[in-house]
């Protein structure tokens, strides 16, 4: 799994964990629904720092809370 890849499981998780939607998130987070739905497909390869922490802000955790998770103690370096 790479960092994209866990990004849009991560946010996946939280919804569920929630009971939200991928549009209910949209809009707790003002981010475009076409953005969170690239980043969850993984159309988006990098989705930048401000945008995840808009999530986080519309989640109620902190950008240490989202990365605080197994799922990123196992990510693949990707520096070849």
């Amino acid at each position: 799994m790479n960092t994209q890849q866990a990004i849009s499981k991560r946010i996946q998780i939280l919804c569920n964990e929630r009971g939200l939607s991928l549009h209910a998130l949209s809009i707790l987070s003002a981010v475009p629904p076409s953005t969170l739905k690239n980043i969850v497909a993984g159309g988006s390869k990098n989705p930048g720092t401000v945008t995840i922490k808009k999530l986080c802000d519309g989640l109620e955790i902190t950008l240490g809370e989202f990365f605080n998770h197994e799922i990123f103690d196992t990510l693949q370096q990707e520096i070849k």
